[in-house]
């Protein structure tokens, strides 16, 4: 009888073991390491996420980050769908093109409220060009194929009776080899972000005909604001480690409030001396240009959200015949709690 109570006392032990385990899992510190991912870094389209890093507010936050550059923001959500990184900075329309395909991608901060695009015809074409239609067998240059970029040239095809089919579309980033592509020819017409079109249209090398970095642009073609770059991870990753997205939140919403208030000097002054070197008058330009775009608090606008999966659903053929949970897509809850707690510049 001592024996087998022995044998059950041992037992009892063995089973508390095992079943403490999840909830010492739970218990387990937040994650620190966080690996993002962005399609055009030194793009003014993702300065929060520079100003967050260069003024130490994700270390502030106890984050560790590391930021890998890719040529656009279909290459970015290719690496984070892979698992090489943990969270990207990029368009809010990706977390809605990818969720057909069965991945379910949440944007948890908004870096910007206007998509912040412009759309540009080269000087050689430019006198010829009267309306979007002129548009067909024209090689279009745009940071990555399948990138917010393209999706903005679609959308603009498609309220014309047009379709992709009818131009080629040519991945150029967002930076010098864009501008190279233009100047030697190789395109015709640009979708792209800033600094790149403010060079472009000063240099006198494009005509702009599109602008999604004013408020106005953006009411004259969508009717609403539209979210643009946004942090945004795998389901997944937000469940396991909610602190962490917690404090990737506090330190961008710090981050675009102290935006709010900043001098375009006060921008040069945080920014990599890289940003500037090759022209910082252009720079800062371009900045008084695109800071009207940048997202006050981080906030989703529902309007904006809406406008974002009916656009997509005009020329998307997958978006259309999907059923799509938008809701799904998107959540203010941590910014929520950031703007609650992060004491403003």
């Amino acid at each position: 009888m001592k024996i087998l109570t022995r044998i059950f006392s041992a037992w009892l032990a063995v089973a508390g073991c095992a079943f403490a385990l999840p909830a010492a899992a739970q218990a387990r510190a937040p994650l620190t390491k966080v690996h993002i991912g962005v399609g055009g870094k030194d793009a003014l389209y993702y300065l929060p996420l520079t100003i967050t890093e260069q003024l130490g507010y994700f270390k502030d936050a106890g984050l560790d980050v590391t930021i890998s550059d890719f040529q656009g923001g279909s290459k970015t959500m290719q690496a984070l769908v892979g698992g090489s990184i943990d969270v990207a900075s990029g368009a809010y329309e990706h977390t809605i093109t990818v969720q057909p395909k069965g991945q379910d991608i949440i944007a948890f901060v908004a870096q910007g409220r206007y998509p912040g695009y412009a759309f540009g015809i080269v000087k050689s074409k430019a006198a010829n060009y009267k309306s979007p239609k002129d548009l067909k067998g024209m090689k279009i240059g745009v940071t990555a194929p399948g990138s917010g970029t393209q999706n903005f040239v679609e959308y603009l095809l498609d309220k014309n009776g047009m379709s992709k089919a009818d131009v080629s579309f040519i991945g150029v980033g967002a930076s010098s080899v864009a501008l190279t592509a233009v100047r030697t020819g190789q395109i015709e017409a640009i979708s792209n972000i800033d600094p790149v079109m403010t060079e472009l249209e000063m240099s006198g090398d494009v005509t702009i005909v599109l602008d999604t970095r004013t408020t106005k642009g953006t009411l004259d073609l969508f009717g609403s604001p539209m979210p643009a770059a946004t942090l945004y991870s795998t389901r997944e990753f937000i469940d396991k480690n909610p602190k962490t997205i917690q404090a990737l939140t506090d330190a961008m919403v710090r981050a675009l409030l102290w935006i709010q208030k900043a001098t375009p000097e006060d921008v040069a002054r945080v920014v990599p001396p890289r940003y500037l070197e090759r022209n910082r008058a252009l720079y800062l330009a371009a900045f008084e240009k695109v800071r009207d775009g940048i997202s006050p608090d981080g906030m989703f606008p529902r309007d904006g959200v809406e406008n974002t999966l009916k656009m997509l659903q005009t020329f998307n053929p997958e978006v259309a015949a999907a059923r799509i949970r938008i809701d799904d897509t998107y959540t203010n809850r941590f910014v929520e709690r950031a703007l609650a707690t992060v004491k403003k510049p």
